[in-house]
């Protein structure tokens, strides 16, 4: 019964040194694309093309989301490309970004195009006052307080709103402009949340 015992533990031992794959099989990856196209359905807002991986994502799942970083500075570059920045101010008004941030709504079945928000607050502590808030993304109270709202800062805000994927490949944050969750007034909006003085995320 010792001997069994002691054979046990070695083997769980074992189990619990062996190194874990780092990376996923193209295979692999294709099976589970295959059941999802099997398994989902098109309906109202959401479209069967919201299974479509492309580059980003296939290099994110096939690295575990850490690429090499040739691969990553590759895709970053050309994420970042293809960000249609607005002329001039890239400001708009912080309290329709603020409802936008607080808004979970779009690009559900039931959705009609055009209802979207940011779901922020899902992710971000974005004003000191918010009684609850996700963490998975940094806090942004006192975003605009730290780093002003300068012409640069403008423009890196309404990029990384619009693909953070352009700024980390394999960010969480989803591409919200580049997805057309959000459009451009939305965009300028939740940046202007972030930086106005006014806003409550600067208080």
């Amino acid at each position: 019964m010792k001997r069994s015992l002691l054979m046990l533990a070695v083997a769980l031992g074992a189990c619990s040194s062996t190194p874990q794959r780092h990376f996923a099989d193209e295979k692999d990856l294709g099976d589970v694309q295959a059941a999802l196209k099997r398994d989902f359905h098109a309906r109202g807002a959401a479209q069967m093309t919201r299974l479509d991986a492309d580059a980003v994502q296939q290099a994110c799942n096939l690295y575990d989301n850490e690429p090499p970083e040739p691969v990553a500075k590759k895709l970053e570059a050309e994420q970042f490309a293809k960000i249609p920045f607005p002329q001039g101010n890239l400001v708009g008004d912080w309290k329709n970004g603020q409802r936008i941030a607080q808004s979970g709504r779009g690009m559900q079945w039931n959705d009609k195009p055009g209802a979207g928000g940011g779901s922020c607050y899902n992710c971000h502590q974005l004003s000191a006052a918010e009684p609850s808030y996700g963490t998975i993304g940094p806090s942004l109270n006192g975003f605009g307080k730290l780093r002003g709202n300068s012409a640069d800062m403008q423009k890196y805000a309404y990029g990384r709103i619009y693909n953070s994927k352009a700024y980390s490949l394999c960010s969480q944050m989803p591409r919200l402009g580049h997805s057309g969750t959000l459009g451009e007034q939305q965009i300028k909006d939740l940046v202007a949340y972030l930086l106005d003085p006014d806003s409550p995320v600067n208080k």
